[in-house]
């Protein structure tokens, strides 16, 4: 297994390029755009599916012979506005042109030609957890939406001095309904940007245990295990999901040691 801590690459062009082949895995890609104005990428999806994500800035995106224009809003990823997200199928290409300073995120997965190239544009919002684990989400390709064949993305902002994706839980075994196996990138960013966060990835008998001080900019891959988040007092953490497995839903379980936390919040 590759190392689950992926640093960028510079500050410009593809800074990050995770693809299965680097992470050891079979489903999940994912890259990483910093763009100045006028500056444009183009690639080719082959196989893949992409949801496109204006993580920050401004871009005129097109997929195929579609012209979708200029999209994107929040200058900062801690604006909380929701973002601008352009899903991509496989056997056709996609082209981002900057018209600002662009952070464009590339989630790929394996597609199958089920859906056309399209703005996703119904994200919600909501707010898990109680206390120094509320956390607040933006689902923008979760199951619930039928909007990719494979991809399940998420945004989450994590308050300083709070936990996330936490009680521990886990998603690698193939057994629907009752887990599905999801590999997955967490992309981390704080505010302030000097800042650090920590995550830890770990399996019930130990087997994978590693706990990762991260800064901003860096990836952290989970082939397996639980994977809890914190976020130390006075720096704000920012992640965004990337998931896919063999079936497209999210079902996991929580770590059997801490499981009893959920069940005193839910007031069971």
């Amino acid at each position: 297994m590759a190392d689950l801590l992926v640093k960028p690459k510079g500050t410009s062009g593809k800074v990050h390029d995770i693809t299965p082949e680097s992470a050891g895995w079979s489903y999940v890609g994912f890259s990483l755009h910093r763009l100045a104005p006028g500056e444009s990428v183009t690639e080719q999806t082959g196989e893949r599916e992409a949801i496109l994500v204006l993580v920050e800035g401004k871009a005129e995106l097109s997929a195929g012979t579609t012209s979708f224009g200029e999209m994107g809003e929040r200058m900062s990823v801690f604006e909380k506005t929701k973002p601008h997200c352009l899903y991509v199928p496989n056997g056709s290409s996609w082209k981002a042109r900057a018209t600002t300073d662009v952070t464009l995120a590339v989630c790929t997965a394996p597609g199958k030609g089920g859906h056309p190239a399209a703005v996703i544009s119904d994200i919600g919002f909501e707010t898990r957890g109680k206390g120094a684990n509320t956390r607040h989400i933006h689902p923008i390709a979760m199951e619930d939406k039928d909007v990719a064949d494979s991809l399940l993305v998420t945004e989450v902002f994590t308050p300083a001095g709070n936990w996330s994706s936490y009680p521990p839980h886990r998603h690698d075994q193939d057994n629907f309904p009752d887990m599905t196996y999801l590999e997955e990138t967490y992309y981390h960013r704080l505010d302030p940007a000097t800042g650090f966060g920590f995550q830890r990835v770990f399996t019930e008998d130990g087997s994978l245990d590693e706990t990762m001080a991260v800064s901003d900019g860096d990836v952290v891959l989970v082939p397996k295990g639980h994977h809890p988040c914190g976020a130390p007092h006075g720096y704000e953490m920012y992640y965004l999901n990337v998931m896919a497995g063999p079936l497209r839903k999210w079902r996991f379980q929580n770590h059997p040691d801490h499981d009893w936390i959920v069940q005193r919040d839910a007031g069971a």
